[in-house]
């Protein structure tokens, strides 16, 4: 589905070292969702640090990939096509002969980027995909290593290395222990490193991606979304050094990684083992957004660039799917005001997330009551919103989950629970009562919850009916009221006068 007054489609080509990409997004934004997304893996990269030359095969592979790409972006009616090439295309001495093959092929001009151009992008990428990010982004491709320092929304200059999954494989024949040397080395001097201790090392690039894959798969976790997936910097190490030291054949869940990546996971787990040990980082977090998503990013304006991605993602998916999107805003006000009568102490973060709940509430009124929360709870932890982080998708799934299901912890047995803490399972429960209580009175339409404020008031939980409201008063509202006072611990009071 497009979204709502969505400018043209903008499609970006990617010719990297390892695979060849083409993305579509259905318009420029800070919350750019894909419109289609395929890829050839033709190796471009392998053999360039040794030959000096893009081999044959692969060259004849990524040309049949454009041109299928050209007509699919045609039969989409995609006029905004930006071309981008990496390292291999940039190193190889037959590169600018293939890059004006590809132009030919393609009908349009490719921007060839150099290294620290691709450092740059790889982080906007993340800029992109993270609200405040803060650490060092390590974008590893089949060619080279690109790394740069965020906080926030400012980017320092960044540095490229040969150091990608392809290049070592040929700078060293295939040979581990030559891999670690010449990994070791390449780093030693890596500024970015530097300042990387107790932040964050954003890993982006199909080969991290994989090993994210096998870890998430290592430990059975429940959700299987790759961005913003966290592996404390302990854990990616010793899983770094399994992978060193075993046959990923042997391992149950290889079949999630795809046949021409296996042979570079070793390299991966090397690279990523060695940024450890030199940055000591607190967490490795994957970012599923790169340099695609950096190059849009940096089309936005400065005023675009500042708008949370959570809620940005949040508002496209209200505004294309609830009934009437008008209403969230009153939600958001109305939770809003109860939340701090109650004395919660939301800090910034539970805000926002409160926030994108109230908008991400109404998505599954078309589907079969009996499973609203079961639709509801996956369809919000396994969308493509970006901008929070694994438990705060959980915390909105289940808030969402609890306004269809009913407040019982008994009813809520979904894995997902694993991922919040005690208090934020506690306050997705508040949250999902109060949104219960608001559909109920509001039908989701606009203009009845500011007559209906609900607020904490001493020991009592108060709901006040302006006047023309007073037959919303019920024994289904009544429940519903004493429910949410349970969880809260205070006594329920319906006014149905304004005090």
């Amino acid at each position: 589905m497009r979204r709502t007054g969505a400018a043209s489609p903008i499609a970006i080509i990617d010719i990297g070292s390892n695979s060849v990409r083409l993305v579509v997004y259905d318009g420029l934004s800070r919350s750019p969702a894909q419109l289609f997304n395929e890829k050839v893996l033709c190796g471009l990269g392998r053999g360039v640090l040794t030959t000096g030359q893009l081999a044959e095969d692969a060259v004849a592979k990524a040309l049949k990939a454009l041109a299928w790409f050209r007509i699919l972006c045609d039969a989409m009616q995609v006029n905004r096509v930006h071309v981008l090439a990496t390292a291999a295309a940039r190193d190889a001495a037959n590169g600018p002969e293939f890059i004006a093959e590809a132009e030919r092929i393609l009908g349009r001009k490719i921007e060839l980027l150099s290294g620290r151009r691709e450092a740059q992008l790889s982080a906007y990428g993340v800029l992109c995909g993270f609200h405040h990010a803060d650490g060092v982004v390590g974008d590893m491709g089949g060619g080279s290593l690109e790394l740069v320092d965020v906080v926030g929304n400012s980017v320092t200059e960044g540095m490229t290395t040969k150091l990608g999954g392809l290049a070592l494989q040929d700078m060293t024949g295939g040979s581990i222990k030559k891999a670690a040397k010449i990994i070791r080395e390449g780093l030693a001097n890596a500024g970015p490193l530097d300042a990387l201790r107790g932040r964050n090392f954003y890993a982006v690039g199909g080969t991290w991606r994989s090993l994210a894959t096998l870890h998430m798969a290592q430990r059975a976790y429940p959700l299987h979304v790759m961005h913003g997936y966290s592996m404390p910097a302990k854990d990616a190490l010793e899983f770094s050094k399994l992978l060193e030291r075993t046959d990923t054949e042997t391992l149950g869940s290889i079949d999630s990684v795809s046949e021409a990546r296996r042979p570079l996971l070793s390299y991966g787990a090397l690279l990523l083992d060695e940024i450890i040990r030199r940055g000591r980082p607190s967490a490795v977090v994957v970012s599923a957004l790169g340099v695609r998503e950096g190059f849009l990013y940096e089309l936005l304006t400065e005023e675009e660039r500042r708008v949370d991605p959570l809620l940005a993602g949040a508002s496209e998916l209200n505004r294309l799917m609830s009934r009437n999107s008008a209403h969230a805003a009153e939600l958001v006000a109305w939770t809003g005001r109860l939340t701090t009568s109650l004395h919660l102490d939301e800090t910034p973060e539970e805000r926002r997330q409160r926030e994108a709940v109230c908008l991400l509430s109404d998505l599954a009124w078309r589907t079969h009551p009996d499973y609203r929360a079961e639709q509801s709870l996956s369809q919000i932890a396994h969308s493509s919103i970006t901008g929070v982080d694994h438990a705060g998708r959980a915390f909105i799934a289940l808030s969402v989950f609890f306004r269809y299901q009913g407040l019982s912890l008994e009813g809520a047995r979904s894995n997902l629970r694993e991922l919040v803490t005690p208090r934020m399972l506690n306050r997705a429960r508040i949250l999902g009562g109060m949104l219960r209580i608001a559909y109920l009175i509001s039908a989701a339409m606009p203009g009845i919850l500011p007559r209906a404020p609900l607020v904490g008031s001493g020991s009592r939980l108060v709901l006040t009916l302006s006047p023309e409201l007073e037959a919303l008063s019920n024994d289904r509202l009544t429940t519903r009221v004493k429910q949410l006072a349970r969880v809260l611990g205070r006594e329920p009071v319906i006014v149905t006068k304004m005090g």
